[in-house]
């Protein structure tokens, strides 16, 4: 995989989005360095810790990962010689304290989350680390308690501050120095008692200046008489330094002895919080685990695009059966670039270990390499055009492409001489196939649909335009391309038929009438019946392959993919290898390749089986019977 695939089929924004679902730096950044594999055993049970995730938090939804700030900083101090501040130390108790929690936490759902409860155990409670930081650090200072001789020096620092104070206070309300105070009061400066001292009377004063006002009239001094109890206390300050010191050296020696464990609990708080990250996002896109394999088949059930939730149209796509290329056709914004770039995301993430938006019963391949030629590549630097940048990057997909490869191609040979360009996209599909790859290409070249239809392994789609409305469905149809709607659209919007007319005559070579009152039956029928044009009639064939027709007998019961409708064999194949069959009582087309054998006709009616019974309306039979015994002119029967 590389960057270029994973921008363009945005997959940097769902990282970014489930980024938001966890609670520590730790695991967003772990979030941020979320890549696919191509292991079938890691990704299955990234996807089942996922769901294990999802159920805990259906369960309780408050999972007690936190307290991992500072704990980076202190593992990165420890074994270099370096003491820890007491403020890591009540970092690393609140740590000890969140992992009890989650041991807590993790009690009661071992029976729905055995995986992902079993991580705990890797965490070792360490009582005794956890109450000497306790007793030893207090409100982020080492306390009182400590050690003897800490308490000791401590109190000593009391009393002798008490008697500085007191002398200080003396001296302020003394005769002696009335005179020279700038106002009675007692401040410090530097952590050492000063008195203020009008300018003028400086050398009336026997001391040391430590400070001065802003406007220089004012002088603090550090009076003879209270230095000798300054430097008392300066010594007992540093003796608590020392003391301190050990402290803080007695427990960091604590923690580096348990520095293994340490880091292996940060490892898995780090994962419970990626973990559950990623099944809040599972819940919030109402995400599934679904089926993965390594055949190269692909399909997915109701699917939708994670970046538009609610707002996207429910995609089904298979490609099974010896199928490995799908080729959609289909108008400008229909649908098609959306629908190329949600089989390419969900593979993705997929292969991540995230849950995906679709049917429970999708299945997605395992792909080394998920290349793509999406969108306007136009390098301005470079000095390339579109052609030439998009030629660029295919020639890199066509050196990279392998058996396991899902490659994404959209808008093949555009940007050039259509028939050119046609003959390019051809001949490039072609070599994409003959390396094994899976295939997913857009076009509007009708020459390469009539390719798919003949070329075994490839399949034609189309996204399904609304005549009605003149606006597309954004709906896949398998197994049929898009017809032009051109005319169709012109003829609704009011212009005249014969100009229509003429415009079929010199694109397809054959007459055709356009009726405007046609257009009420048009709104009556579905899509795929409201054009019927023969489309290459008259012109040569793009790709001279031997079509491979599998035939069937009328009656032969069949199953239709990729709905799984059963149906019944009406008559066929045409020049195409399509067959009319029966489904749900309505007759309909459909290509070869969608049709699987389920129950020979063989098996079901007697050689003499009357057909009529199953494909003629009742109406149609009794008309049919009384022709037969006479002439009737009021008589007419009508088949579909």
């Amino acid at each position: 995989m590389n960057q270029h695939t994973f921008d363009t089929l945005d997959f940097n924004q769902i990282k970014n989005t489930i980024a938001q679902y966890a609670l520590t730096k730790e695991g967003k950044t772990k979030i941020g360095c979320l890549t696919p594999s191509s292991n079938k055993r890691q990704i299955e049970a990234w996807l089942d810790e996922g769901s294990e995730a999802v159920e805990i938090l259906k369960k309780s939804a408050s999972v007690p990962v936190h307290g991992l700030d500072g704990m980076e900083q202190l593992l990165g101090n420890l074994n270099k010689g370096a003491v820890l501040k007491a403020d890591l130390f009540m970092k690393l108790y609140d740590f000890l304290e969140c992992c009890g929690k989650m041991r807590r936490y993790m009690k009661d759902k071992e029976y729905i989350a055995p995986r992902v409860t079993a991580y705990i155990d890797a965490i070792d409670e360490l009582p005794g680390l956890a109450s000497e930081i306790i007793r030893c650090i207090r409100n982020g200072r080492v306390d009182d308690y400590a050690s003897k001789e800490l308490l000791k020096i401590r109190k000593q620092i009391t009393i002798q501050e008490e008697r500085l104070k007191e002398k200080t206070l003396q001296l302020v309300r003394s005769n002696k120095y009335k005179a020279y105070l700038q106002e009675t009061v007692v401040s410090q400066r530097n952590g050492r008692y000063v008195i203020p001292i009008k300018k003028e009377y400086r050398t009336k004063i026997k001391g040391t200046v430590l400070d001065s006002s802003a406007s220089g009239a004012t002088l603090f001094i550090e009076p003879e008489e209270i230095a000798i109890f300054q430097d008392q206390l300066t010594w007992l300050l540093a003796d608590e330094e020392i003391e301190e010191q050990k402290v803080l050296s007695y427990l960091t020696g604590l923690v580096e002895e348990q520095e293994h464990q340490l880091r292996l609990a940060v490892e898995t708080m780090v994962h419970y919080d990626f973990l559950f990250a990623k099944a809040k996002y599972s819940r919030a896109i109402n995400g599934t685990n679904v089926g993965i394999d390594e055949s190269g088949e692909i399909q997915l059930i109701e699917a939708r695009h994670p970046l538009l939730g609610e707002k996207a149209v429910p995609l089904s796509v298979r490609l099974t059966g010896g199928q490995r290329a799908l080729v959609i056709t289909g108008p400008n914004t229909g649908g098609k670039t959306v629908t190329i770039k949600t089989v390419g995301l969900l593979t993705l993430m997929v292969q991540c270990g995230l849950h995906i938006p679709a049917a429970k019963e999708s299945r997605i391949s395992i792909f080394e390499r998920i290349l793509v030629d999406i969108g306007d590549g136009q390098s301005i630097a470079d000095n390339l055009s579109t052609f030439s940048s998009r030629i660029v990057n295919i020639i890199e997909i066509l050196k990279e492409t392998n058996p396991r490869t899902l490659v994404l191609l959209d808008e093949l040979g555009s940007g050039t001489d259509p028939g050119e360009g046609m003959g390019l996209a051809t001949s490039i599909l072609e070599m994409l196939y003959e390396k094994g790859a899976i295939i997913f290409a857009t076009t509007h070249y009708s020459e390469i649909k009539e390719f798919a239809e003949i070329h075994e392994g490839f399949i034609n789609g189309s996204m399904e335009f609304d005549l009605t409305t003149l606006s597309p469905t954004y709906r896949l149809i398998i197994g049929r391309g898009g017809e032009s709607q051109a005319f169709a659209i012109a003829l609704k919007l009011g212009m005249h038929p014969k100009i229509i007319e003429r415009a079929h005559a010199i694109t397809y070579k054959e007459e055709k009438e356009y009726q405007i009152e046609a257009m009420d039956a048009w709104k009556r029928r579905d899509l795929e019946k409201q054009i019927i044009v023969n489309k290459y009639k008259d012109k040569p064939k793009a790709v001279k392959t031997e079509m491979k027709v599998t035939h069937y007998r009328q009656g032969d019961n069949v199953k239709i993919s990729p709905s799984g409708e059963f149906g019944i064999v009406y008559t066929g194949p045409d020049q195409l290898g399509n067959y009319v069959v029966q489904i749900k009582g309505e007759k309909q087309t459909v290509n070869h390749k969608r049709i699987n054998l389920y129950i020979a006709s063989s098996e079901l009616y007697p050689e003499d089986y009357d057909f009529d019974i199953i494909f003629e309306t009742k109406e149609n039979r009794k008309k049919s019977k009384i022709l037969s015994k006479r002439h009737d002119e009021n008589i007419t029967i009508e088949h579909d």
